[in-house]
This record gives structure tokens, sequence and C-alpha cells, in this order.
């Protein structure tokens, strides 16, 4: 049971034809709570300030007001009823990173998620595995503290998609606890998946890897064992 505690509800919202609606939709909500100890903030980000999500995401974290920060999608696919169960984790100081993870117990998927979508997920998390200590580095359903969060911001990229990932592999936390979540259909809103996303995640990958020699070097060595056993193998069975 987790004790209360104050919220910041920040939207962050890029420059869009949706903006202008998101914006009164939160007026709404201010003066519906205005005597609440909870607050509800936008930010309608210009185009000027930088584009896509993870740069969304950090700027985000920098206009944060409390030590704890929790980043979830705001169409429905991370169910807000989620969020005490993700936090808590860092909330109690058991973890420095939680994750919403829809591949360890209790998570699952929702049944019509298309099947092309499952396999690329799935490749995606395996490429991504030896980087970040989590069941789904994919996750956009994430929770730290502000202390880990400044320990890599300075070297996160802020082109990466995936910024759960990117900062996992960036600020190094101490212990990451995975939290199974429903991952729900999408109630608003379209997939921000594409095959200019898909290669921009593999360049990350790149990126990251040979910022992390410490994980790139086992497995380069790993692979080239692999090399010189198939290569025995060949020359021990006559193939070379």
């Amino acid at each position: 049971m987790l004790p209360s505690f104050t919220v910041d509800l920040l939207i962050m919202d890029d420059e869009s034809v949706g903006s202008e609606p998101s914006r009164q939709i939160v007026q709404t909500l201010q003066s519906k709570h205005a005597k609440s100890i909870h607050t509800v903030r936008i930010h309608c980000r210009k185009k000027s300030e930088g584009k896509g999500l993870a740069s969304a995401v950090l700027l985000g974290f920098d206009k944060a007001n409390y030590n704890v920060l929790c980043c979830m999608d705001a169409d429905l696919q991370h169910e807000p009823e989620a969020v005490p169960s993700v936090t808590k984790p860092v909330l109690t100081g058991l973890s420095e990173f939680s994750v919403g993870s829809r591949f360890t117990d209790g998570g699952e998927i929702g049944k019509n998620w298309p099947a092309h979508r499952r396999l690329i997920s799935w490749v995606a998390t395996k490429l991504a595995t030896p980087l970040a200590a989590t069941t789904d580095p994919m996750s956009g359903f994430f929770c730290l503290t502000k202390d880990v969060y400044l320990r890599g911001r300075e070297s996160c990229q802020v082109s990466g998609f995936k910024i759960s990932l990117e900062l996992m592999a960036r600020c190094k936390p101490n212990k990451v606890i995975d939290v199974g979540i429903s991952f729900k259909e999408r109630v608003a809103g379209e997939s921000k998946l594409t095959m200019k996303q898909n290669v921009q995640y593999l360049q990350q990958l790149v990126i990251l890897y040979l910022a992390n020699p410490g994980v790139l070097i086992p497995i380069l060595i790993f692979l080239c064992l692999v090399f010189i056993s198939l290569y025995y193998a060949a020359s021990y069975m006559g193939l070379m």
C-alpha cells in the first residue's frame, strides 16, 4: 500500500492540429481541480523547440517539479490505473528504475495487436537485451528518480526513439524492476511506428553499444568464438 503523494501531471504536446483542443481540456481540468494539491499542466512544444518523442520526454523531465519521474503514453494503451504499481518500486526505494512490462508476470498485450507488430517487438527486444536489465526495453511506461535521470542526461541522444532504453543504457540505474502491465488497444491517435523509425532504432542500438564497450566486448568475443568453432567444424567435415 503506497502512502498518499502529490502528483504533478505534465502533458507534453507537440505542435499539431490537436494542440489547441488539448490545451482547452487541460484548462478545464485546472479549473475543476483548482483547490487540489495535485496539478495539471501542458506544454505545447513548438517545432523550433525540437521534434520527436525522445526529446519531448527529456524536455518534460527537465520541467518536472518532483524527484520521481514517470512517463507514459496518453492514448490509453497504458492504463492510468497501473501508475501506482509501476511507480511503487521507485517510490519505496526498491529500485532506481521501474518498467511497465508487457512480457513479465502479469503483463499482456491486446488480443488485436497485429502479428507483424508482435514479431517486430520481439526482435527489437532481443537486440536490446544486453543493454537493459528488463524484459521490455521497448516500453514507454517507466519510472525513475530525477537523480538517476541527471546521471546520464547530458549523454542522452534526443534522436533516440526508444527513450526508456536510452535512459537505462545512459543512466545505468543500479536496479531495474519490471512490473506487469496490460498493453491495451489504442483509444486515440495513431501508431508512430514506420520503417524510418525502425532504421532509427537500429542506429540508436549501434550508438548505445559503442557507448557501452563493457557490453559490446563480450558479445564480440562470443561471436568470434562462434565463428572459430564453425570454421574448425567446417574444416573437420571437409567443407573448406
